[in-house]
Order: structure tokens, then sequence, then C-alpha cells
């Protein structure tokens, strides 16, 4: 079978909501995307389920402030306007009610054509993934039908909100990639250099400017460009192929 590159994700959305678990989550590459989405006018809403108090030595409160710091910078790095932190409990994320209505009551606010969740697989090609992430990504997902359905957490004053578009990061199985040659690989790289403190408490953890740009590299060999974010995107309104 010949080699086929993943075609671009459509740029017909005006405004984007995406939902992660703590502070740096959406640093690790997707920011790039964010970086170029905001370039062209798209308004871009970041919410974190947590403070990401759980993730240094330091004492958590202290924490919290530090990593929401770090997260405004890393937010302006990238034309991100809108910031959301909730203060549900960092490292022991629990998917359930309380958090599915969190998520939904801000899609219903916000208003986004698009959902970015992260994914809720336990293995990842980069080994298992954290159980904040599996959990954040999955409240996500319910969220979302529950935020179109207004006999689901009918107590919020938001109207009823259903997103056209779900997008998870893919490592595997992409179906489309945003090109972020240039301009949105540097502020990417620099919205993941603005949690300084948090990575210097990483032991051994590489610079963002040596492995950003590598894996960059390899999404954008699947689209046939120089540098790419990849995702898997979901057309929630296309009817089912029979």
């Amino acid at each position: 079978m010949p080699f086929m590159t993943l075609p671009a994700l459509p740029e017909e959305f005006q405004r984007v909501l995406c939902v992660v678990a703590h502070p740096d989550d959406m640093e690790y590459g997707v920011s790039s995307a964010v970086a170029r989405w905001t370039a062209n006018g798209i308004e871009v809403g970041y919410l974190l389920l947590t403070r990401g108090e759980a993730g240094m030595p330091n004492p958590p409160e202290e924490t919290a402030r530090l990593r929401l710091a770090e997260q405004q910078a890393a937010c302006a790095a990238v034309g991100v306007e809108h910031l959301t932190v909730l203060d549900h409990p960092d490292g022991v994320l629990v998917y359930g009610l309380d958090l599915r209505r969190d998520i939904c009551r801000e899609i219903r606010r916000f208003k986004p054509d698009v959902v970015l969740g992260s994914s809720f697989e336990v293995e990842t090609p980069y080994g298992f993934d954290q159980a904040d992430h599996r959990a954040a990504g999955l409240a996500t997902l319910d969220a979302i039908r529950d935020a179109g359905n207004r006999w689901v957490f009918p107590d919020q004053t938001e109207e009823p909100h259903s997103p056209r578009w779900y997008l998870q990061p893919a490592f595997a199985n992409p179906t489309h990639g945003v090109d972020v040659t240039g301009e949105p690989l540097r502020r990417g790289v620099a919205s993941l250099e603005a949690h300084a403190a948090y990575l210097a408490a990483l032991p051994g953890h590489p610079a963002p400017a040596d492995f950003i740009p590598k894996i960059a590299a390899m999404g954008g060999q699947a689209m046939g460009v120089e540098h790419a974010v990849l995702f898997r995107a979901h057309d929630l309104q296309a009817r089912p192929e029979l």
C-alpha cells in the first residue's frame, strides 16, 4: 500500500476549549498548534482541572501558586487569554459526576466549536499514562455529550451547547495534522520553557528546545511538512457510516 500523508485539520472553527489535568499538560507539543490557531484569529481557552500542587517537592500551596504563574506565562506565549483553573486534587483526580459537571459547565460557558481532551488510554508509546490524564480524558469525552443535554445538570444556568469537533492528541493512529513549522513551533517551545521551576524539579528532564522540535518533526513526516502536531479528530455531527 502506498504511503499516504495525513490531511491538514480543517480550520473551520472559531473557538477551541482545551481540557487537561495539570499545568504544563498543554505545553508538551500541543501548544504549538494553539499558537497557530490564535495567530489565525481563533479563540482558545484552557480548562485545567487541578492546580498541579502535587507535582513538586515544595509545600502544595506554594507549588500551586508557582505553577499557576508559570501557566499564565505559558498561555501568554501562545496567545491564550482565557484560562480557568479548578481545584480538584492533583494526583488523585477522580472520574465521576463532579468532574463531568465542572467540565460541562465550562463547555456551556465558553461555547467552543472544538473541545480538545487528553487520551484516556492506559498505555501509550511513551509508557503507561498517568491516572489524572486518563480521568480527565474520559470525563471530557462524557462532558461533551452532557453539555448538549439540558436535562443533564439542569441546575446550571448556562444554556446547553454541543461542540462540533472532539480532538485528541494522537500518539498513534492520527487522522489529521496541524502544520506548526516556524513561528508556531517557536512559541510552543517557549510555552514549555515558561514552566522553568517545574521542569527544574524533574531530574534529567531534557530542554524543551531539544525535544519538542524532534516530536514535531516526526509529526511533520506524517503530513509532509517540516513540523506538525497530530490529532485524532471526530466530527460529532457527522452521520454514522453504514
